[in-house]
């Protein structure tokens, strides 16, 4: 049986590529609003884009499950953790609950909950892109153990 090894740095090296991209892509989407005077587009953005990432995360991980782990890691790994953002999340649930706590309670509320539909929904279409049932296997769920 082959060792496995924790780390790879041409995985690696594919996830900070990835990531370059997702970061890109959430500039393009946020950065045009920055601008704009109602203090809740900027969260709204944030909260579409973490919704829209969880959910295309999920047809990543249901399509590729253990297939294709370098593909995985470039696309799940990188571009949607450089797409999606806990950091502004974050940032912005205090901002927004500091100002008004009843709205900020909704958009944390539909962040977790919402996310977590998103990424069930996204498994189960990429599930079945790939052709196999909806429900979710356990090899899903945890990281590939051997990315190379």
């Amino acid at each position: 049986m082959a060792r496995r090894t924790w780390f790879s740095p041409s995985v690696l090296l594919i996830v900070i590529a990835g990531g370059a991209v997702g970061v890109a892509l959430r500039a393009a989407v946020v950065v045009p609003l920055g601008g704009l005077s109602h203090p809740l587009f900027v969260p709204a953005a944030t909260l579409a884009i973490n919704l829209v990432g969880a959910f295309l995360l999920g047809i990543i991980v249901g399509r590729l499950a253990d297939h294709a782990p370098r593909l995985r890691a470039f696309l799940g790994t990188g571009v949607m953790g450089g797409f999606t953002t806990y950091s502004a999340f974050a940032v912005q649930s205090v901002t927004v609950s500091s100002a008004s706590p009843l709205i900020g309670l909704v958009v944390i509320a539909v962040s977790l909950l919402g996310g977590v539909v998103a990424a069930v929904i996204g498994l189960g279409v990429g599930r079945g892109m790939a052709g196999r049932p909806a429900e979710v296997a356990a090899s899903e769920v945890e990281a590939p153990e051997d990315a190379e």
